[in-house]
């Protein structure tokens, strides 16, 4: 989850960070083999290069590039940025040749020689043409935070598309499917290796140190990625999972209960079109499942070619409305436990009250009988985290799409990490709610011992404390400044009130992003 990240938004574009040739095409040699993690073109593409003093005086002209300064730091390496090809299989086991990015530092010192790796997964993208390589383009923020932050500071930085964007001919995206994502994940890693020999740093070499990183979408992919890693017993050094819906069970019955969260309407497509191609359980037809209003093509509506403001536009998603503001009777369910429980939510001394009516509207997106029978599987065998636990359901929900997230839910299982895992996140995330996902899998592994896992809320409720106290200032500091800038007339000139809800629109594509990755690299620098 996640597709914003203005804060960054085409800093390095704007900066005028510039494209620097390629490999020679003409010994470009294309693999034989379509085995998943072979490197389909070998050497990769090089379609950028800067050195860290023009990085550094390309950002330093721009705002939105000194603002990146504060959080990063100064460059201390220039980066080579790759385009990889290489082999995965899609959430049915379907061959895909799919791509991603190889950023490699360059210069001297910490720069050169024998470097760590950061295998990072990105966030949820909507347009089907998303390629975290092309540096140049202007959508791709999230690419030029990553470089900034990681591969400007000594890491080779290893960074998929994932299947179904870019050149993936997959015609869907396998979201949350944690075994396909984790095993998409080793393959890129897998590719990116056998590529680094063959780049023009030939200084830069693999030290053996492998650090797994990724936000929301990424943040979930990431930590099924050190699951797959540890099961398989390859070595991994630490990983940083951030703002990830990790405990899909928990988080999905809670929104299905009406708190809905922002951009759900976008998220719920992709998950069942996601579970329909692995498990085929979902529905015999998208009517089953949603409104009359959307359902026809919604299985095939992402990713899309068209830009996101046009699904809305358009009409072939609503905005916000995840479900029909006539909610359910005692009538329709049977029950009036049940119906209470799917009525809209009417609790004004909730902050969040507000963000979730917004779920409910008309023309809606789900229909009201996916939510009674969704409802009536979790009254019958509760999350754990209803009744104040972390485990999963006692027995394996009947409820098919309750039941392909218990599959896929990231407490399945008896792992835990074995490696030190930073959780890092905000804890008024109005997408991927803190405490429903980074705080229920530190409950869920609380009992180890030794203990690996640190949680960091960079935006505590009693204020910045302990050893991430600068981070969390530093995010608090930047909320009330980017408030007070939507205030302003360079800022919009919004009212306070507006611009309050501007900042809660912000939180977890913008404002968090920075912070977490801030604090997952000194995790990593520590080890």
């Amino acid at each position: 989850m996640s597709r914003s990240w203005l804060m960054v938004g085409a800093v390095l574009v704007a900066a005028g960070l510039s494209g620097c040739g390629g490999s020679d095409s003409t010994s470009a040699v294309t693999a034989a083999s379509t085995a998943h993690g072979t490197l389909a073109v070998d050497p990769p593409l090089r379609v950028a290069s800067v050195d860290a003093a023009t990085l550094q005086a390309q950002l330093s002209s721009a705002a939105g590039g000194k603002q990146l300064l504060q959080v990063t730091g100064a460059p201390a390496c220039g980066v080579d940025f790759y385009y990889i090809r290489y082999w995965t299989t899609g959430g049915a086991g379907e061959v895909t040749e799919s791509s991603g990015a190889l950023m490699v530092p360059t210069g001297a010192g910490n720069c050169s020689g024998s470097r760590p790796i950061v295998l990072y997964a990105h966030g949820t993208q909507t347009e089907k043409a998303f390629n975290i390589a092309n540096i140049q383009d202007p959508g791709n923020s999230e690419g030029a935070l990553v470089a900034a932050m990681f591969a400007a500071q000594g890491f080779i930085v290893v960074a998929p598309n994932y299947a179904g964007y870019d050149i993936s001919t997959l015609g869907y995206h396998p979201f949350l499917n944690a075994s396909q994502q984790s095993g998409e994940m080793i393959d890129s890693l897998s590719a990116a290796r056998s590529a680094l020999p063959n780049t023009f740093g030939h200084a830069i070499s693999d030290s053996g140190k492998l650090f797994l990183t990724g936000y929301s979408e990424g943040g979930y992919v990431a930590l099924a990625t050190l699951r797959a890693m540890e099961g398989a017993g390859m070595p991994v050094t630490a990983a940083a999972p951030m703002s990830g819906p990790y405990a899909l069970e928990a988080l999905f019955d809670a929104v299905m209960f009406g708190d809905v969260d922002l951009d759900s309407t976008v998220f719920s497509p992709l998950v069942t079109t996601s579970y329909q191609h692995a498990y085929g359980n979902l529905y015999s037809s998208t009517s089953d499942f949603y409104s009359s209003t959307y359902a026809s093509g919604i299985d095939t509506l992402l990713p899309t070619t068209q830009p996101e403001t046009a699904l809305f536009t358009n009409n072939l998603l609503p905005l916000t409305a995840l479900f029909d503001s006539t909610t359910p009777t005692a009538a329709d369910t049977g029950s009036a436990l049940l119906a209470g429980a799917l009525a809209e939510p009417a609790n004004p001394s909730d902050p969040r009250t507000a963000l979730f009516d917004l779920g409910f509207g008309n023309p809606y997106l789900i229909n009201n009988s996916v939510r009674i029978a969704y409802a009536a599987d979790v009254l019958a065998d509760p999350d754990g985290v209803a009744s104040g636990g972390a485990a999963l359901a006692a027995a394996v929900p009947i409820y098919p799409l309750r039941k392909d997230l218990y599959q896929n839910d990231l407490r399945a299982g008896s792992w835990a990490p074995t490696v030190p895992t930073l959780l890092c996140g905000g804890s008024n995330d109005p997408v991927v709610f803190f405490s429903v996902d980074t705080e229920v899998m530190a409950a869920f592994w609380s009992g180890l011992s030794p203990n690996p896992v640190t949680v960091l809320d960079v935006d505590p409720a009693g204020g910045p404390s302990g050893p991430f106290a600068a981070i969390q200032t530093g995010f608090q500091t930047s909320q009330a400044a980017e408030l007070a800038l939507l205030q302003t007339p360079d800022g919009g000139g919004l009212s306070l009130a507006n611009a309050t809800q501007a900042l809660v629109q912000n939180y977890h594509g913008t404002s968090v992003p920075p912070f977490c990755s801030l604090a997952a690299r000194g995790f990593f620098q520590s080890l």
